[in-house]
């Protein structure tokens, strides 16, 4: 807080409103807890947190605090955007998220903070907002994931179906509809999901809170649980236990070690450098790769393997598996949980005993080893992400979706300046044998890094048919990166004179995901020589509200860097 008291002025505007509560905010005898939500009701996993403020302020009202929702951010999903003009906001709303948080807790009337948020670029949002608040104590609380609908395996063959023009529209959608059907989590273990664990990794919400269903009452009691001990750790009693003592260096070695034993989303490779920048530290792609290469593969949860989060959660779940890497030295135990224990207090399982919120210890082997492993027995000796470099410059791959055989190409470059060139492409019958599709001037500084997770179905049909295929961008590919191999994020970007503006049709492209290799076979003075390609990316700066964050390409930092305006290129 600010080292004076705000004047009563200041205060009576907080109050004015509070009703019952204003008692305690005009005094000096308990807390008061600041509310950040993400909540709205287009987002599934955002859905069931319009009724958690009321069950907070109720929840910290009998345990002698206040709460008080400080702020609301935006929450958009990837999921609705995809392949549309709005994804080329997506990236950057996570620093509009964290301005907005910022704003939140800006009024300095909150001895403790909970952050309600899930999604993407949603809780990496949020937590780089309130690391500008390290003297407040600071608990997530999520909503948790949608119970299991039609397997995602079924829905990627109708995907691909479709694709080819097998599959109708009406069937899509009805697919699609049956995947994504109610309140919660989209299933798979895309980078909402990783959100979750990596959140757990770090202490920053109560133990097994990650993935328990919306709309149970067991969901609803660890939210009380939340907000009973965000009261408990504020500077008003003795067990202080602020932002900044949580989330240290151990903390971001935790959640690289959690994301590469788990397979998660390689939109981490960003936000995870993001974050740590916001605390002050200083992560790169070849931390994210050594920790992974001495990281075993854990679990297999959609897209690298059939099984979804619930799956998962019913078969050990993060409980399971943070013990395991725990126990193999891989994980710093000795972290501070904002739980008020380590991390190895935050295996326990939470259950209702006669509607009593308990926790138990996780199962001491694997329920179904198709879904998670013991260290003893992992699915891969290596974890899921690898950092590539060479005379194309550096990239991020995601290995654990991603079968031996199709780890390594060698082929040809088919270029093409934008997602739907590459399907347009397809549909006219014109990519045929071998080739890494290369889809440039997709990077933060060129149209803010969307998602071309629309390309998915097409590269899988082409693989599936028998070619070898992958994909080489400057862009991001969705937290979803599935079974084709795809070097992503490339730094430095095209935009900005990278080695792919320098690429011709044709050029043979080097991609080896096991030896960490990315080149364009031609010799380096040919390279050199070549004038960059120019980008007309004017009609991807103005609709849709994307002439609003020129600001932020213009002082966006590379994807190695996070690519955070808020820090600026440098």
């Amino acid at each position: 807080m600010s080292p004076a008291r705000p004047g009563c002025g200041n205060i009576a505007h907080a109050f004015a409103a509070s009703g019952e509560d204003k008692p305690l905010l005009r005094g000096t005898r308990g807390a008061n807890i600041g509310i950040v939500t993400a909540y709205n009701d287009m987002l599934s996993a955002h859905q069931p947190l319009e009724h958690y403020p009321t069950l907070i302020r109720a929840a910290a009202r009998a345990a002698g605090g206040a709460a008080q929702v400080a702020g609301g951010v935006p929450a958009m999903c990837d999921g609705v955007t995809q392949g549309r003009a709005g994804m080329e906001l997506s990236l950057f709303s996570r620093d509009a998220i964290a301005l907005a948080t910022a704003v939140s807790l800006s009024h300095d009337m909150f001895d403790a903070a909970i952050l309600l948020g899930v999604c993407d670029k949603i809780v990496p949002g949020l937590l780089i907002g309130a690391l500008s608040f390290g003297h407040l104590p600071v608990i997530f609380v999520p909503a948790g994931p949608m119970i299991s609908g039609l397997p995602n395996k079924e829905k990627a063959a109708v995907r691909q179906r479709y694709a080819e023009a097998k599959a109708t529209r009406e069937e899509l959608l009805e697919a699609e509809s049956q995947s994504y059907h109610g309140p919660g989590t989209c299933t798979f273990f895309g980078t909402a999901n990783s959100n979750q664990m990596l959140l757990e990794m770090m202490g920053l919400m109560m133990p097994g809170a990650a993935f328990v269903n919306p709309g149970t009452s067991l969901r609803d009691a660890l939210t009380v649980a939340a907000t009973e001990q965000a009261l408990k750790i504020t500077a008003l009693g003795e067990n202080y236990t602020p932002l900044a003592k949580t989330l240290d260096e151990k903390a971001i070695v935790n959640a690289m070690v959690g994301l590469a034993a788990t397979g998660g989303s390689t939109n981490h490779a960003i936000h995870l450098v993001a974050i740590a920048r916001a605390a002050g530290l200083v992560i790169d792609w070849d931390d994210l790769d050594e920790l992974s290469r001495c990281t075993p593969l854990l679990a297999r949860i959609y897209p690298n393997g059939p099984a979804d989060v619930n799956h998962y959660q019913a078969a050990g779940g993060l409980g399971f598996t943070i013990r395991e890497l725990i126990d193999a030295g891989l994980l710093h135990a000795d972290i501070h949980c904002v739980h008020g224990g380590d991390l190895r207090s935050q295996v326990q399982e939470p259950k209702l005993d006669n509607l009593k919120l308990r926790w138990a210890p996780p199962p001491t082997q694997s329920l179904d080893t198709h879904i998670v492993r013991g260290f003893a027995e992992p699915f891969d000796h290596e974890g899921g992400l690898r950092r590539l470099s060479g005379n194309l410059g550096r990239a991020v791959v995601k290995v654990s979706a991603v079968a031996v055989e199709h780890r390594t190409i060698s082929a040809p470059a088919r270029i093409f300046d934008s997602q739907d060139a590459m399907l347009d492409a397809f549909k006219a019958g014109a990519l045929d044998g071998d080739f890494v599709a290369v889809i440039r001037a997709q990077g933060p500084r060129a149209n803010g890094m969307p998602e071309l997770h629309k390309l998915t179905p097409t590269l899988g049909v082409l693989q599936d048919r028998g070619q070898r295929v992958a994909l080489l961008t400057d862009g991001r590919m969705s937290g979803a990166s599935g079974k084709v191999l795809a070097a992503i994020h490339v730094v430095p970007e095209a935009i900005v004179g990278g080695a792919l503006a320098r690429l011709l049709e044709g050029d043979p492209i080097l991609i080896d995901a096991e030896a960490g290799r990315l080149e364009v076979l031609v010799d380096d003075a040919t390279l050199a020589a070549r004038e960059a390609a120019t980008f007309d990316l004017a009609a991807n700066h103005h609709g849709m509200g994307r002439e609003l964050f020129g600001l932020m390409r213009n002082a966006v930092g590379s994807a190695e860097q996070g690519a955070c305006s808020l820090f600026g290129a440098g």
